[in-house]
């Protein structure tokens, strides 16, 4: 199969990819000349791991090629996949002028029978107005549907070819026929439905996850008063085939370019119909409340911040990309510098994309952990890469001023913990370092 993918984010490269990697004869289209001439040369304008490997050997065998211009690509295809950006507005509303410009841009490059799929995170509806858009614009004969994208920055490559399942919103057989063909290599588990929704199932989905985030941080936070382990209440929740493990984590909430940017979305699709989503807005307000854990920790263990060195481990909304995008960092090391205090942070991949977003002569950036900690008062964990996981803690302790570690994403054991003499606070675990007696039969 012939595919044009417009956009060369995550979503829009790593399908690509992917769809290159099982066979098909794929071209990524994206208006940014720099960003198409990275590709060219090899290289990956995201950080993903895995990606740019399949990437290299999809352009040698030939089956995938990168330009910025569409209408040399898109006469010749089946399928063009629209993978466009689709930022949030001021009042929370997906900004769709790039899912329309790309609309108007293919209606007038089509040439037979071609299927439209937005793979973008759209509103319900948008896939009728992509669809009124081409009609406006040729007499060509086409099918639109939605392809939703479930992709976990990190693990995308992974996620690409390893979906629990992939949904397919359609309205004619002819456009299913040719999806189902296409997505046959990589699952059986194909949920194929009307195009809204397939188009509401990928913000239900997202929604439901922040929700769960959300509620065990609220656990974790009542836990911290009555002195329970949220890790211990996560685990005996998560064994329920009910409730499931994932995303049953307690720390300092989520981030992103999915869970803030559609939980909004939802909220505003929501509104629009003039249905008030009270839980979702509840979700929304303890993700953001949550971040706040990390400075109430700290003013606890030093009185004040001002003039204190504070290492922050982690910049990255996650570990394993460099997206800062509504990352937790963004607002804590800013009140930090609020409070006097003197950030020293450290991020394996993200510190570039981090100093483009806040740039502050207080801030000073370390080469490594260890290097951020060196002289500091505290350590606030933000992001949980595998180096600061894997640290040697007692030389973290032997080169701070003042061992305070503030675990912002319960990585630590009690048995590394008690090795040293950090004064240690997780979040909703303080009954981690008490001394027990446990019988386990």
């Amino acid at each position: 199969m012939k595919i044009t993918v417009i956009g060369t984010g995550y979503v829009g490269l790593v399908s690509g990819v992917c769809f290159a990697e099982v066979g098909n004869t794929v071209t990524c289209v994206d208006k940014i000349p720099a960003k198409i001439e990275t590709l060219k040369n090899g290289g990956v304008p995201i950080y993903e791991p895995g990606l740019q490997e399949i990437m290299l050997r999809n352009v040698e065998e030939g089956r995938l090629s990168f330009t910025t211009d569409l209408s040399a690509s898109v006469p010749d295809s089946d399928l063009v996949i629209i993978a466009v950006g689709t930022p949030p507005l001021p009042s929370g509303e997906a900004n769709l002028e790039y899912i329309e410009a790309a609309a108007r841009e293919i209606a007038l490059s089509i040439n037979g029978y071609t299927v439209v799929a937005v793979k973008s995170t759209v509103p319900v509806g948008t896939n009728e107005r992509v669809n009124s858009i081409i009609a406006s614009l040729t007499d060509q004969p086409f099918a639109t549907a939605s392809m939703p994208e479930f992709l976990r920055e990190g693990s995308a490559v992974k996620d690409a070819f390893n979906p629990d399942r992939l949904v397919i919103g359609v309205e004619t057989q002819q456009a299913a026929d040719m999806l189902i063909a296409l997505h046959r290599p990589l699952t059986e588990n194909l949920v194929i439905t009307d195009i809204r929704s397939a188009e509401m199932i990928k913000y239900a989905s997202n929604a439901f996850l922040a929700t769960k985030i959300s509620f065990i941080n609220e656990i974790a936070n009542i836990c911290d008063k009555v002195g329970a382990d949220v890790d211990q209440v996560a685990k005996g929740m998560g064994m329920d085939r009910r409730i499931g493990a994932s995303f049953l984590n307690a720390g300092i909430g989520y981030g992103g370019s999915c869970f803030p940017k559609d939980t909004h979305a939802l909220i505003q699709i929501a509104g629009n119909v003039e249905y008030d989503f009270k839980l979702l807005k509840s979700v929304v307000e303890v993700n953001q409340s949550q971040r706040w854990a990390v400075i109430d920790k700290l003013l606890d263990s030093l009185g004040t911040l001002s003039g204190k060195k504070i290492a922050v481990w982690g910049l990255a909304f996650k570990p394993d990309t460099d997206d800062v995008r509504d990352a937790p960092s963004l607002e804590i090391v800013p009140k930090l510098v609020e409070f006097g205090a003197l950030p020293q942070v450290f991020d394996p991949v993200a510190a570039d994309n981090f100093r483009r977003e806040y740039d502050h002569p207080s801030v000073t950036y370390a080469e490594n952990a260890i290097e951020a900690a060196r002289g500091c008062d505290a350590i606030c964990l933000l992001t949980e890469w595998g180096e600061f996981v894997n640290v040697d803690l007692v030389e973290v302790q032997a080169v701070m001023n003042n061992p305070v570690l503030i675990d912002g994403r319960n990585v630590y054991s009690a048995d590394r913990i008690k090795a040293t003499g950090l004064d240690y606070h997780s979040m909703g675990r303080p009954a981690l370092l008490r001394d027990s007696f446990i019988v386990a039969n």
